[in-house]
């Protein structure tokens, strides 16, 4: 398995420290079910959003010369405020290269974070992804997921859940890239390979499911949705490669069920997530588990119209 370190995430905590807070882990207020179910607070990030841990580690590393040039991400959203945040930090120009369905809320704290956004074609900003540059942009591209330095930033929440709650049984993880769930399942299998590990997804956009399913990256059709924070048309090679070796599985549930369950996280237990966040809690209220959970709730950034309409469409 080609993990990330251990000792790169203890680096990377120590980086990141005073930049992304310790979030809390508390138990979903729902006792008629078969398991446990605890909640990953990420949406309490001050980004709103787990991102903002690879984005400061890798941040951290770049060169003086390197920085000078400015940052450069493709992102929906939640990366693209992470890298925006700590180039703010340090006074340094960063560009957003997001596709035309990115959501208003989150363009518009980019740009109050000071980041350059530039909307593209969904086609436009995969290639950002593919080619880790974007034509006619100066600056060092921070990828949101395929770096190790990200992932390993995103594995210091596997510290923090074991450190909180050391017998969990499994962690389901939304799937975006795959850097949250490599760089949180990296740390699990070295310090409690017991611990099951799921990948969450929406039905409307599932590639990582179905590529496990046929044992090679797998294009889908893909549909965008108001769970922008995950969500694509295909798993990059390397990344399916590096997380079939990690997970127990793959789950999905449809726009229906993470709604319901955004609607849950708020009249239980008072947490507003966007639908990449609430998806996990979906998937695992649909599959009988048993036992100590963990679900990441991965960001919080969902527009206020959005939200009013799914809390009233009940």
């Amino acid at each position: 398995m080609d993990l990330i370190p251990i000792s790169a995430i203890e680096d990377a905590r120590r980086v990141i420290a005073g930049k992304a807070i310790r979030t809390p882990l508390v138990r979903l207020n729902l006792r008629d079910t078969p398991a446990e179910i605890y909640l990953k607070l990420e949406n309490l990030q001050p980004i709103g959003s787990f991102k903002i841990r690879g984005a400061a580690n890798a941040i951290a590393r770049l060169s003086a010369e390197r920085l000078e040039r400015g940052v450069v991400t493709a992102s929906a959203g939640n990366m693209a405020q992470g890298v925006a945040w700590c180039a703010r930090e340090l006074g340094v120009p960063c560009t957003v290269i997001a596709p035309s369905s990115a959501p208003d809320a989150k363009v518009h704290a980019v740009e109050r974070l000071g980041g350059r956004v530039i909307k593209v074609s969904f086609d436009e900003w995969w290639r950002a992804f593919e080619q880790r540059a974007f034509p006619g942009v100066e600056g060092t591209f921070i990828h949101a997921f395929d770096d190790p330095f990200v992932m390993a930033g995103n594995g210091t929440l596997a510290f923090e859940i074991l450190e909180d709650l050391p017998e969990v049984d499994a962690v389901v993880i939304p799937w975006g890239g795959g850097g949250l769930t490599c760089g949180i399942a990296s740390a699990l299998r070295q310090l409690r390979p017991s611990c099951k590990i799921f990948t969450a997804e929406v039905a409307t956009a599932a590639p990582f499911a179905a590529s496990l399913a046929a044992g090679i990256p797998t294009e889908v059709d893909y549909k965008s949705s108001w769970v922008d924070g995950i969500g694509a048309k295909a798993v990059f090679p390397q990344m399916f490669e590096r997380a079939r070796a990690l997970v127990d599985g793959a789950l999905i549930a449809d726009l229906d069920s993470i709604a319901a369950a955004l609607r849950l996280l708020i009249t239980r237990n008072h947490i507003v997530a966007e639908g990449a966040g609430a998806c996990p809690v979906a998937c695992t209220l649909a599959k009988p588990m048993t036992g100590k959970i963990v679900c990441i709730v991965s960001g919080g950034n969902i527009d206020r119209s959005k939200l009013s309409t799914l809390l009233t469409s009940d």
